[in-house]
């Protein structure tokens, strides 16, 4: 019995050791395009950073490591050309020697990746300075201009997971860094809301960014927008997104999606005999939108090969598909996400309820403790968890974790008030920032408090109330416009001053006073009561928001 399997990385070759693990007999042989079957990419920013000091600590296995220890065939530099499904071989192409060989296989396992995609219509797009980032020979390509040219400004098209990280390991180089993101925010997974303050971080911290706009044209000192600004630039890195790399599999007779993704069932198999599929290339289940989709990450692609090489074994075992969980730095600051954002379940027409919530990482009074905003979306029937996103620096790992595992095993927001979190101070606070979480989305789906949002503001009627009921000195520094000043501290005394035929709406910094102030109001006979959930903090966020050079 021979398994081909076509690329290497996380899901080719997980896919072949776990294959040799499970049949010590069967004839094993990769075919990788590259040079390197086993590296890890995902370190590749921190080495042309200077993070990793030692491009060899990216080189996890080579060919020589897959003979001695697991008997495996890696032949590097091989490309697929074309796979005959009926006859069960493949055309082959050497890239070192230009030989054309075939090969023959009883299963053959797809794990082929995604590539960068390069916009055909910017101008320039093939200009010697202008690097995409897939793979070890690009990470050098990068890392040698970088260090052999004059390089003291760099732009980089695209806000994602990769786009931040180059942003921010190019900084760190002393390199006068911009990030050009044509979307309205960076980092798709998150929302608008949660992504003022990813902004106006990265800007204070020194990159510049700009958001809404794109990119037409290369040169080789500066990057033409289609404003008609010029951003100085010596070197460009797009990172724009990624495409499947399947174009070999057209004549295939592989069912492939209009992105050129591969179709699987439930046990990653694809409608050839004998031919499964892994890793960013393949559609999969997304649980929350059920719908198909491609998932480019990492831990993803070893879970689906481990499954593969299961079930080429033998066995039936069913992927379960992806609620999409990431996580990505830039300087101190962490953004991750879990489950849906806001926007995916309106462009789904999902239904949904949402609340936004601050906590301490970890006991205030401790030293370290940050603050961390996290968005959670849930169903308004039973709060059944649709995603969450956080904000913050120490502590948003293990929290995106909780969430993540509480959506893997169906659990609701009430859960999430329930849970038994580990305490002390130096890593949390009694009410642990998930149980905070948990409680301000049952004061919502209860009814108990009525929330607002930042995007309702500017629908407000000039015979409302905006009532702000934070301190004089907060008041000062910024407001709301039409706002009246009443303390919470000083409101029960003050309520012959609120008119109770008139809608109310009370905000404080981050809603916590303004959620006080609310059921004082109620519990007094005003009906008509809103809490601006988020609070000023995240309103003043927005309007700092601004593109400047």
């Amino acid at each position: 019995m021979k398994t081909l399997i076509i690329g290497g990385v996380a899901g080719g070759a997980t896919a072949a050791t776990r294959l040799r693990r499970n049949d010590e007999f069967s004839e094993i042989v990769v075919l990788e395009k590259g040079k390197y079957v086993s590296f890890a990419n995902c370190g590749m920013p921190y080495y042309i950073g200077d993070i990793i000091k030692s491009r060899d600590e990216l080189i996890l296995k080579t060919p020589d490591d897959f003979k001695t220890r697991y008997n495996i065939d890696v032949k590097l530099s091989s490309e697929a050309l074309s796979v005959d499904t009926i006859t069960k071989r493949i055309q082959v192409k050497n890239l070192e020697t230009g030989d054309i060989f075939y090969e023959n296989y009883d299963n053959l396992v797809l794990s082929p990746g995604a590539r960068p995609i390069k916009p055909e219509n910017i101008e320039g797009i093939y200009n010697e300075n202008v690097f995409t980032l897939r793979n070890i020979s690009d990470m050098d390509k990068i890392k040698e201009y970088v260090d052999s040219k004059a390089i003291s400004t760099a732009t980089v098209i695209g806000g994602g997971y990769i786009g931040i990280e180059i942003a921010e390991n190019l900084y760190n180089l002393g390199i006068n860094t911009t990030i050009i993101e044509a979307a309205s925010h960076v980092i798709n997974g998150i929302d608008i809301d949660m992504s003022h303050m990813v902004h106006n971080y990265i800007r204070n911290r020194g990159v510049k960014l700009l958001t809404g706009t794109k990119a037409i044209k290369f040169e080789k000192d500066y990057v033409l927008l289609e404003d008609s600004k010029r951003i100085e630039s010596d070197i460009i890195i797009l990172c724009v997104g990624v495409i499947p790399d399947t174009k070999f599999l057209l004549n295939s007779g592989i069912n492939l999606g209009s992105r050129g993704e591969i179709f699987v069932d439930e046990y990653l198999k694809t409608n050839a005999d004998g031919v499964y599929a892994v890793g960013d290339a393949i559609s999969i289940d997304n649980t929350i939108l059920n719908l198909k989709m491609p998932v480019a990450l990492a831990s993803n692609a070893n879970k689906q090969a481990r499954i593969v090489a299961d079930n080429i074994c033998g066995k039936n075992i069913k992927y379960g598909g992806s609620h999409i969980t990431s996580i990505v730095k830039i300087f101190d600051m962490v953004i991750a996400t879990t489950g849906s954002s806001e926007e995916m379940l309106k462009k789904n027409n999902i239904s949904y309820l949402k609340s936004i919530s601050y906590s301490s990482s970890n006991a205030e009074y401790y030293p370290g403790s940050s603050v961390m905003r996290i968005k959670l979306l849930f169903t308004p029937k039973d709060g059944k968890i649709l995603g969450a996103q956080i904000v913050g620096y120490s502590g948003v790992d293990k929290r995106i974790d909780v969430i993540s595992t509480a959506i893997t095993a169906n659990m609701s927001i009430y859960d999430l008030c329930e849970l038994e979190l580990a305490y002390s101070p130096p890593f949390s606070q009694a009410k642990d920032p998930i149980n905070t979480a948990g409680y301000v989305a049952e004061n919502i789906i209860s009814k108990k408090s009525t929330a607002f949002y930042i995007e309702d503001i500017e629908n407000i009627s000039e015979n409302d109330i905006i009532l702000d009921v934070r301190t004089n000195a907060e008041f000062l520094r910024g407001k709301l416009e039409n706002a009246i000043k009443i303390s919470v501290d000083n409101l029960r005394e003050n309520l012959c001053k609120l008119d109770k035929n008139k809608k109310i709406y009370v905000y404080c910094k981050i809603g916590q006073r303004g959620y006080i102030a609310e059921q004082i109001l109620k519990q007094n006979g005003y009906e008509n009561v809103y809490n601006l959930n988020g609070g000023y903090s995240l309103y003043e966020e927005m309007i700092k928001d601004v593109n400047i050079l």
